[in-house]
């Protein structure tokens, strides 16, 4: 299944390291586009300063470490370009424009709003929030996303110097669901 992975996704560390850690064990083929990465970049400069600088390194690894899963500008203009979809938001066409150019399956984005099912349809597309996605994934597979989870909350009580409860990480990290399910099922460390 290939996944086009919204800025929404991608930015939020912890939610990043989780879904393409997912797709590490072969879950899925993750891909974004030069935009996606560069409004990544936006919105870390917002946030503080310097954290532009550390939002390019961070993405130069994420190209680094997946470097198929870039859908060219060109192929997105085009893509752009040759369909007639009037979504809720006209600026996020780029991200259904690089869908439908890396032949997406779907659209993981937080915002399901600005990605209504009837435009998506029409192109053979569906959008879906991380949280049902990655807990269907966790019922495939427990064990290696249940790894990932571990591996992920074992490096945020790194960073943070402080314990980090699982449920607690998920719920931040918009994962209320999956948070449930690991909880109710307890992963043991990282593999």
């Amino acid at each position: 299944m290939r996944v086009l992975i919204d800025t929404c996704v991608l930015y939020p560390t912890v939610l990043r390291e989780i879904v393409l850690g997912t797709a590490a064990t072969g879950a899925f083929t993750p891909l974004w586009s030069p935009r996606i990465l560069g409004e990544w970049a936006r919105a870390a400069a917002r946030l503080a300063p310097g954290s532009e600088v550390i939002a390019q390194g961070e993405i130069a690894l994420l190209r680094a470490r997946w470097p198929g899963a870039e859908v060219a500008a060109g192929a997105v203009s085009a893509a752009q370009q040759a369909f007639d979809t009037s979504l809720p938001d006209p600026d996020d066409s780029h991200v259904l424009a690089a869908a439908i150019a890396g032949r997406a399956d779907l659209i993981l984005t937080l915002n399901l709003r600005d990605f209504p099912r009837a435009p998506l349809a029409a192109q053979g597309l569906r959008a879906e929030h991380p949280d049902p996605f990655l807990l269907a994934l966790w019922h495939q597979d427990r064990g290696a996303v249940g790894a990932v989870l571990a591996k992920v909350q074992a490096e945020a009580a790194r960073v943070s110097g402080r314990d980090q409860p699982l449920r607690a990480l998920l719920k931040r990290a918009r994962l209320p669901r999956l948070g449930k399910a690991a909880d109710q099922a307890p992963i043991t460390g990282p593999g």
